[in-house]
């Protein structure tokens, strides 16, 4: 039976320096390297939040434009071998994301969205020892969590994204279309056609 809990996406995130510290891909492999079980599943191949998700290495901290790229373009050397964890598309409607959440449930996911213009998705897997420390965001943020951070394409709508958990574990994050952006040229094309045609009548 499939279960599906809404997320609040969450607007009014004013945490200083978050995401300031920058996961270098050196400073990755030395990390991913303790094969930590907890680490290989999060951060491995074909996951949402690996740094290598798109082939090379991309700090998943830094905004990426990823619907200007096709998913099965993107993803290739992910779908010849079948791994279908990932995908994202668009419609005249919006933008869909949809992603497995590597061991992580449903109490752990966020979803910010950062001055209307990106999207981040993140939780923790560990929690710090110190309860007095800077969050965790604020520094080596992979040794404690998380993070996947998206540019929002120029006509979307951040004020009405949803986010669903589906059975603790499938994230979808749907973003409308802003109507203010896609409406009016399609009304000034049609009136340019009218003149147009009247002139040949003409």
């Amino acid at each position: 039976m499939t279960s599906s809990k809404k997320l609040e996406v969450q607007k009014d995130d004013q945490t200083p320096h978050k995401w300031c510290t920058s996961l270098g891909e050196e400073v990755f492999k030395r990390f991913f390297s303790q094969a930590n079980p907890t680490v290989l599943k999060i951060f491995g191949d074909g996951s949402f939040f690996s740094p290598m998700l798109f082939g090379k290495f991309f700090d998943p901290s830094d905004a990426f434009p990823l619907w200007e790229f096709e998913s099965d373009i993107l993803l290739s050397h992910l779908r010849s071998s079948n791994q279908k964890t990932v995908d994202w598309y668009q419609t005249n409607e919006g933008y869909t994301l949809k992603a497995e959440i590597p061991g992580t449930g449903l109490n752990n996911i966020q979803v910010h969205v950062d001055n209307g213009k990106v999207v981040e998705i993140s939780g923790q897997w560990k929690l710090q020892r110190d309860s007095k420390a800077n969050d965790w965001r604020c520094g080596h943020w992979w040794e404690y969590g998380y993070v996947r951070r998206l540019e929002m394409p120029e006509d979307a709508d951040s004020k009405n994204i949803e986010a669903h958990l589906c059975n603790s574990m499938f994230l979808e994050v749907r973003i409308p279309r802003s109507p203010q952006v896609c409406d009016p040229p399609q009304g000034k094309d049609v009136a340019a056609s009218s003149v147009n045609i009247r002139e040949k009548d003409n």
